[in-house]
This record gives structure tokens, C-alpha cells and sequence, in this order.
């Protein structure tokens, strides 16, 4: 009886040791990734002719959202690279599409906060 308990704790043991490190190696994967998507962030964003579209403020799935101005494009990260300080959008950018997606990204993550200072003497 203590024989086949001692086995089928060295069974379990090695299972969940199994596991552990599976669970192991894929968080350190998902932090590679992460790691990856954040160098895309904060950086200024050009055409291929040079000019400046904007900076790179958010990633959302598949796609990098640029901030131009008052307004947001999105674009598909397949249409973008790396070039070293800048990230380049490459081939033409369909500006309406880009701004619809920015604008769907935008009323997603923000919400209008409305000034609940007013009437307050100290404004807290």
C-alpha cells in the first residue's frame, strides 16, 4: 500500500512539474510579445515619402493607432515597419478607413468626463 501511494505521488509530482513548465515558458513568450508591441508605442509615424502622419499612441489587436492631430487613425500592423527611431506605414493610406477605425478605437477607450468640479467652492 505505501509502495503505490509513493508511486502515485512521484506521478503527480511529475505531472504538475510538467505543467509548471509549460506554464512557464508561454508566460515568458506573452512577455516577449508584450515587450515587442510596446517599442511600436510613443514613436513618431511616417509615409513613405518622409512625411510625418503622427505619433503611435495604442495597440488594439491587429492594428497600431496613430494620433494625427485632434484625430486617430488606425491601421493594420501588417502595413507597418520598423525604421529604427520612426515606424513607417507602408504603401498608401486609405485616410477615410484609417480615421473610421481610429474613431471606433477612440469611443471605445475614452469616455467624456464631465466636470463635476462645477459648484464646489474648493474644487475637490
Amino acid at each position: 500500500m505505501i509502495l503505490a501511494t509513493s508511486i502515485l505521488h512521484h506521478i503527480i509530482v511529475t505531472i504538475g512539474g510538467l505543467f509548471f513548465f509549460n506554464r512557464k515558458k508561454s508566460k515568458e513568450k506573452e512577455d516577449e510579445i508584450e515587450n515587442e508591441e510596446n517599442t511600436l508605442l510613443c514613436r513618431f509615424v511616417t509615409d513613405n515619402a518622409g512625411r510625418k502622419i503622427g505619433e503611435s499612441v495604442s495597440l488594439n489587436n491587429d492594428m497600431i493607432i496613430i494620433k494625427s492631430g485632434r484625430r486617430f487613425l488606425g491601421v493594420p500592423l501588417k502595413h507597418i515597419e520598423d525604421d529604427g527611431k520612426t515606424i513607417l506605414v507602408k504603401g498608401v493610406i486609405n485616410f477615410d478607413k484609417a480615421y473610421e477605425l481610429g474613431e471606433k478605437w477612440r469611443k471605445q477607450s475614452f469616455r467624456e468626463l464631465k466636470d463635476e468640479s462645477e459648484g464646489k467652492e474648493d474644487g475637490f
